[in-house]
């Protein structure tokens, strides 16, 4: 999905959505920036200082939810809380409060400030305070007006933004793409390259580790959670399965027709359509007197456990509803016994539950359950040598990674100053590929980006790769340069592909070093709640 979002955020589409989210949050707007030196945003606890300047927690929820509000009218119900958990909607608003904090401190230093002709410039051209095409004093006020805001906060407001946006133009309109440095770019994707190399992995050293005694204790106590028993219970039970018929049981035909407005789905014609009432009353009405079937059931089943519940006695909360308990032995979560398999509801509750409990009702697709948990064993930590043989080979595993990496290091370092007594392989030619695939070794955007900066002069790199799990010492064996003239009619059109990717990169590196300079304070709480 993020990918998704990648190709397509340069689409009119998402555009446009971008600008009608900014619109809609005209009416918050100079909450998020406030006024003053010492306060970013209303005095309502703060979530962050930028040196003298306060920003407050009010400001940070603002910038929370504009910018959750954004991706929700992009990805719509795509956006899940795994989705919004990676996309850390909670570092990214405080993070750019802070990064426009110093953006703001740092525009007189670099000689940038926003005249009042810009600022009605800029909120002229909003379409929001548009009618035909052109800007409508009236409703730029009654807008505001609407929205509980004065011009002299929107004003101010647009003047911070301009601000921040010019800004960081001083900053990356000095970025430019050298001659020089268009032609490397243009012999990075041009040339083709063979590499030594030698490699090592950890399934082949495994064999030859032997752990100590004390390095399989170690380890089994600083993995416990690995090798641990999972928890076990054992409950009484029984079952009120549902029943279709109901001695004395009916529904009213208002109870009938109720049932079927409430229930359109269950009675579709192929074509997606209702099937009318009258078609399908019998069906209904033999549904309804089941669901309140099951409703009576259930009721009766909570009464008598609340009235009895104290006893802690499940025979007795059985006898009073003529069922006859079963009782389980000890089972895992991922082991339940055959007759309780696909009743997952009832098997969370009963380890949810302390011994002795009784629980329930619970109602499944087979009926009502009372249970109680007779025995509860929590998770155990095995002696070692009931475990030996598993954390053997973890630990075997473990140093033989180290030891691999240790190798591929040491052999790095031997391939910098030559290849004296290496047996090497070697590469086909290849050229530089978006996939970061190395001919032999396998797909790696960071290997790939540094193997084209080796030169003759520089024929290794200071550190090896790892390469889906193996260890990679690499030395460039020969560069096959490719014809200098076909430079000169791609000069112009690689320094148009540099120049955002330089300005992007200096534009970082700028806010890098003004955060390095600043003193940043979070809030304690907002840290401890992972926002």
């Amino acid at each position: 999905m993020l990918d998704l979002m990648r190709k397509k955020k340069e689409t009119f589409v998402i555009k446009a959505i971008f600008v009608l989210i900014v619109l809609s949050f005209i009416g918050t707007i100079f909450l998020v920036w406030g006024r003053g030196e010492e306060g970013f945003g209303r005095q309502s606890g703060y979530a962050a200082k930028v040196d003298r300047t306060t920003i407050s927690f009010e400001s940070y929820q603002n910038s929370y939810q504009r910018l959750r509000e954004i991706y929700q009218q992009i990805l719509g119900p795509n956006l899940t809380p795994e989705m919004e958990k990676e996309l850390n909607f909670q570092q990214q608003a405080i993070e750019r409060l802070i990064e426009n904090v110093l953006v703001i401190k740092a525009a007189k230093g670099l000689g940038v400030s926003v005249s009042k002709d810009e600022i009605a410039a800029a909120i002229a051209a909003m379409p929001a305070f548009q009618q035909n095409g052109a800007f409508d004093y009236g409703l730029y006020q009654q807008m505001l007006k609407t929205n509980r805001i004065t011009p002299q906060d929107f004003e101010e407001s647009q003047e911070r933004d301009l601000l921040i946006n010019k800004t960081r133009a001083a900053v990356t309109n000095k970025v430019t793409v050298s001659d020089e440095e268009a032609l490397k770019q243009y012999h990075r994707e041009q040339d083709k390259i063979e590499l030594s190399y030698v490699s090592f992995s950890a399934a082949n050293l495994a064999a030859g580790i032997k752990p100590t005694d004390a390095d399989l204790n170690d380890y089994l106590q600083k993995n416990a959670d690995r090798f641990k028993t999972p928890e076990k219970v054992a409950i009484s039970y029984f079952l009120l399965p549902h029943t279709t018929q109901v001695s004395g049981l009916q529904v009213t035909a208002e109870e009938t027709e109720t049932f079927y407005r409430k229930n359109l789905d269950r009675y579709l014609a192929k074509d997606n359509s209702p099937v009318p009432f009258e078609q399908v009353k019998e069906r209904v009405k033999a549904d309804a007197l089941r669901q309140k079937a099951a409703k009576q059931l259930f009721e009766k089943a909570a009464d008598t456990l609340f009235q009895n519940i104290k006893s802690g006695d499940i025979n007795l909360v059985a006898s009073k509803l003529n069922a006859k308990t079963e009782q389980t032995a000890l089972f895992t979560a991922n082991t339940p016994p055959q007759t309780l398999a696909g009743e997952t509801t009832l098997l969370k509750k009963a380890f949810e539950l302390k011994q002795d409990e009784l629980g329930g009702p619970v109602e499944t697709a087979k009926g009502v359950y009372i249970f109680k948990v007779v025995e509860k064993k929590g998770a155990e930590l095995p002696p070692l040598a009931q475990v030996r043989s598993s954390v053997e080979q973890q630990v075997r595993l473990v140093k033989a990674a180290e030891l691999a990496k240790q190798k591929a290091i040491e052999t790095q370092k031997t391939l910098t100053s030559g290849e004296a007594g290496l047996t090497l392989s070697t590469t086909p030619a290849f050229g530089y590929n978006l996939q970061g695939t190395v001919p032999g070794i396998g797909a790696s955007k960071p290997m790939l980006e540094k193997v084209f900066d080796l030169t003759t002069a520089t024929p290794a790199p200071a550190e090896p790769f790892l390469v889906n799990d193996r260890w990679f010492a690499i030395r460039l064996k020969q560069r096959i340069a490719a014809s200098s003239e076909g430079f000169a009619p791609r000069k112009e059109e690689i320094k148009a592909r540099l120049l955002p990717v330089r300005q992007e990169a200096a534009l970082r590196d700028w806010l890098k070093e003004l955060r390095a300079k600043a003193k940043i304070e979070l809030n304690p709480s907002l840290t401890a709640t992972g926002k």
